[in-house]
């Protein structure tokens, strides 16, 4: 083995894990994920809560406030999977979970 062939064999697995074009970085696939799926429920996103870097771009957790309670522990949130293509385009979305603000998951 060549003294670069090493080094080349590693830089193609690592540029292969990620997207290619389009997004780069995880925050603006990040925000890319929160805005589009902002602009499609007509609500703003509580927060991201996973993202992942995927074969044909990035999945990402977004949590919604679906409901607003008094108290805010009360409201019933949403979280939904957001797949983007490695242009950062939303390509599909689904709602995974409702809960209550003030849930705390517990291991089962």
């Amino acid at each position: 083995m060549a003294a670069g062939e090493g080094h080349e064999r590693r830089t193609s697995r690592r540029a292969a894990s990620r997207p290619r074009s389009g997004v780069r970085s995880a925050g603006s696939a990040m925000r890319s994920a929160a805005e589009q799926l902002a602009q499609l429920l007509g609500r703003p996103p509580d927060s991201v809560s996973s993202l992942k870097p995927t074969e044909d771009g990035w999945e990402a957790q977004v949590e919604v406030v679906e409901l607003e309670r008094i108290p805010d522990t009360a409201s019933v949130m949403a979280s939904y999977r957001v797949a983007l293509d490695e242009e950062g385009e939303l390509i599909s979305y689904e709602r995974t979970r409702r809960y209550s603000r003030g849930t705390i998951d517990r291991p089962s």
